[in-house]
């Protein structure tokens, strides 16, 4: 007898509905609905008026009374952060809390925007640097100056003093429009393609302070040149008005868009639109309320302009920002020539008015109290009342009359400021580092002046007919913008031989457009090459010696490093 098996039917499949996406906090798109932590503070009380509970409150009842909101907060939006607390070695770093690494004492930082600074401004930097810093004060790579050690209980007569004389701390950090890097050499260079000043002045008149641009995802960071030496890394900011002759139109700018470097690196899009200056305020102004409006909110590591650029893509960003903010379309124009010139300024240059400026290096961009109210002595001696600081951490001393430009370059080497430094002491770059950066796991600024005085001593043999940059970073956060040096060097705890040590991951090759360079390009780098802080200026030299053995005729030290062989970089 033959049995047949009972049909069996499967279960119905249950079709499950697509997953709806995450909302990424757009405010165009999802609403204002704060998605995390830090977009709930902001929405909770204005950021900008903590200036008055800093004043009425915190400054006269101590560090004691202070909201955590406040502290950890909107402090940064008036340029306050912070400082590390002193003895805590970089291996802990990753181990604290943000309570337990950060000391009583403050970071203070004043924003110049590409602004000159006049006798009486750095006579006034001078006096709060001495009576409130312990003597601080360092160049940025944003090209304003940072206060250390200061106490909450000095920043009312702090803040006084730099507003009497036009200084100001506000949107120095925080989810803002931070200070705006604007060519040192603004209005004063004789190949000037088109002075800047005018568009720096009226966006910081108009706009810096708006409450309407004070809650944005993240920081948005602005550059603007005119110089052909294309003198303030337009690729790497939110915003950048590059300097251009159009063909039928004049001078105006290129826009770029949307460059940043940190942990997730992205060089900045040309839209092809040229920018009549005329234009050029309401321009920035569309593009900040793009990523107002469009920037992602839910996830911090996500909240920068390029974020979105990466989703839109340039022709959409271009079309969104005309059709929705602007209501017209922008002219296309050409691309900024191939750079030219010293982009770092350093030396005896002749204005377009027949006066000169000198550019010193301050090392690795530190000056005192001391060295400001010199430097304001300096300039009044030798007929001057401006100074200029630059991307690269470097000053000008401006307007000096072609009878004291000797007297300018000496009384600069006597403040310590070098108009002739050696080429890796003039190349080289460092951020905070452990000393006062809570993010920092190794030391930075005194290992990298060493480093680069020794470099510039052992290699004063050698055929180096183009500077080599090097920058030193305290964390992975590129502050001092590794991946676009000849050598970038990334702090963090390696093992050697069993031992736990400071030292650097190794990026090498990278550049932004400049003289000799075309085209921006990140770094290189190198599977498991790590290099002990201790060995840093061996490693440095072996590097460049084999660099100097393996050049084809006329290969930079980048165009080495991106074909060389493993081994031959380590």
């Amino acid at each position: 007898m033959t049995t047949t098996a009972p049909t069996v039917t499967p279960p119905a499949r249950t079709v499950r509905p697509p997953r709806k996406a995450r909302p990424n906090g757009q405010w165009a798109l999802d609403g204002r609905k704060p998605l995390n932590d830090n977009e709930a503070f902001k929405q909770a009380g204005a950021p900008l008026e903590v200036r008055e509970r800093i004043l009425s409150t915190y400054a006269p009842g101590g560090f004691e009374t202070i909201a955590p909101d406040d502290l950890n907060g909107r402090f940064r939006w008036w340029g306050l952060y912070t400082q590390r607390k002193q003895g805590i070695d970089g291996g802990r770093t990753a181990q604290l809390d943000a309570s337990e690494l950060s000391d009583r004492y403050f970071l203070q930082r004043v924003r110049l925007d590409g602004g000159s600074l006049s006798r009486d401004q750095l006579r006034a930097l001078g006096s709060v640097s001495n009576d409130f810093a312990r003597g601080t004060a360092d160049i940025t790579d944003r090209q304003n100056i940072q206060l250390h050690w200061v106490e909450i209980g000095s920043v009312p007569e702090l803040w006084r003093r730099l507003e009497s004389v036009g200084l100001t701390t506000i949107e120095g950090c925080g989810d803002t429009p931070r200070g705006f890097l604007v060519s040192p050499v603004a209005g004063i260079a004789r190949d000037e393609v088109i002075d800047p000043t005018p568009l720096a002045e009226a966006i910081k008149s108009t706009y810096l302070g708006d409450p309407e641009l004070a809650n944005l995802p993240r920081k948005f960071k602005t550059a603007i040149t005119g110089s052909p030496s294309l003198d303030i890394l337009h690729e790497i900011n939110d915003i950048s008005f590059v300097g251009v002759e159009h063909p039928e139109l004049g001078p105006g700018y290129d826009l770029w868009v949307a460059g940043a470097l940190s942990t997730a690196p992205r060089l900045g899009q040309r839209l092809g639109a040229f920018v009549p200056p005329e234009d050029a305020l309401e321009v920035w102004y569309g593009v900040i309320r793009i990523f107002r409006d469009y920037g992602y909110r839910r996830l911090r590591n996500k909240a920068r302009l390029k974020f979105l650029m990466a989703e839109w893509g340039p022709e959409r960003f271009r079309r969104v920002l005309e059709d929705e903010y602007l209501g017209r379309a922008l002219p296309d124009g050409p691309p900024p020539r191939e750079p030219n010139g010293d982009s770092d300024h350093i030396g005896v240059h002749e204005q377009k008015d027949g006066r000169f400026w000198v550019g010193a290096k301050p090392p690795v961009g530190r000056l005192s109290g001391d060295v400001l109210l010199g430097l304001a002595d300096l300039a009044e001696t030798v007929g001057s009342d401006r100074v200029r600081t630059t991307p690269l951490q470097n000053l000008l001393l401006l307007d000096v009359p072609s009878d004291r430009v000797d007297d300018a370059v000496a009384g600069l080497r006597a403040l310590g400021l070098d108009p002739d430094p050696g080429g890796f002491s003039r190349s080289t770059l460092a951020c905070t580092g452990l000393e006062f950066c809570k993010f920092a796991i190794v030391e930075t600024k005194r290992l990298a002046a060493r480093v680069s005085a020794e470099l510039d001593e052992r290699l004063a043999d050698t055929d180096l007919d183009r500077r080599i940059t090097l920058t030193i970073n305290g964390c992975p956060n590129s502050c001092a913008r590794i991946q676009i040096a000849d050598i970038g060097l990334k702090g963090q705890i390696i093992t050697v031989d069993g031992e736990q040590m400071p030292g650097f991951q190794v990026h090498l090759g990278g550049g932004l457009a400049t003289a000799g360079r075309a085209e921006a390009g990140l770094g290189r780098t190198v599977r498991g090459l790590k290099v002990p802080a201790a060995g840093l200026t061996d490693y440095v030299e072996r590097l460049v010696r084999r660099y100097l053995d393996q050049r084809l005729p006329e290969e930079t030290f980048a165009q080495w490093a991106h074909r060389a062989e493993e081994e031959d970089l380590t």
